[in-house]
Formats: C-alpha cells, structure tokens, sequence
C-alpha cells in the first residue's frame, strides 16, 4: 500500500465515523449514535451543552431521543485533515429535516468539527462539536449554505 492509499483509506475510516454519527443520530438511537465514540469523548452541541463520557453522551443522546421527535440530520463533509500519524480533523457542514417536512431548517444548520484519534488500532472520535451556521448579518452565506445541503436531500417527484 502507498503513503496515498494509506491516506485515503484514513480519510475514509474518518468519514465512517462521521456517517455513524449522523446516522444514529438519524435512528434516534443513543448507542449507536456514540458507538465510534472514545470512552473519554467529548459532544459540544449546538446550544453548546458539553457532554463528556462515551456512556453520558448515549444516557443524554438517548434522553433527547425520549423527550421529543427530532430532525433528522444532512451532512457533507468538507475536508478531512491529518494532524498526526493518529490523529485527524474532519470538518463537515449540516442541516436538519424537521420531522414530517421534506426540506431543511436554515435556522438550524451547523459546522461540524470531528476530532479523531486511533487507539489500539481503531479510530475513535474524542470531540464532536456542533456550532450554529448563521452568519449574522450575512444572509446569503446562510442561504447559500441551505441550498448547498438542499442538494443532499432525496429527489421529490410527482406533484
């Protein structure tokens, strides 16, 4: 394997863990959220509550989970940088599908930041923060930001 394939195949076990994380999140479902996390991983979210511990993160993932029906997350990934031999920032921008609407709430988008290590051998997430999108003051950055992730949605058809 080359030094490009390598990285390739980093970049691509760094993207899996942001594509779990989102689909957890997606099925409502704590454990699965979390299940890429460290035993000592950190969540910010976007109101920026802190979360630290793998098992918190799924009991409060989980709580949310119980108290209402949450939006379900788009994402795409913008870059993913090595820092180190083992450690890697993925950065991705997202935004959220209300429950029983088709198209998403711009009041609601984000910046991802992914913070991953390999421990024994595995990639494992340390710190996932979630940071409001809004642009203040700059409404086309935040509208082309929301037709950017409009174009990640399923293709509606009929009428």
């Amino acid at each position: 394997m080359t030094a490009a394939d390598s990285s390739k195949t980093i970049d691509n076990e760094i993207l899996t863990l942001y594509q779990e994380i989102l689909e957890g999140w997606n099925r409502h479902n704590g454990a699965a959220m979390a299940a890429s996390f460290a035993d000592d991983a950190e969540v910010v979210g976007f109101d920026g509550s802190q979360i630290l511990g793998r098992q918190a993160i799924i009991s409060e993932m989980d709580r949310i989970f119980a108290s209402h029906e949450t939006a379900a997350y788009v994402g795409k990934v913008r870059r993913v940088v090595r820092l180190a031999e083992d450690a890697a920032l993925l950065r991705a921008v997202a935004g959220m599908v209300p429950p029983g609407q088709n198209d998403i709430n711009p009041a609601v988008n984000t910046i991802h930041s992914v913070v991953a290590a390999r421990r024994e051998g595995r990639w494992r997430v340390l710190l996932f923060q979630s940071t409001p999108a809004q642009f203040h003051g700059r409404p086309e950055l935040a509208e082309a930001l929301t037709n950017e992730l409009r174009q990640l949605l399923p293709v509606r058809t009929g009428g």
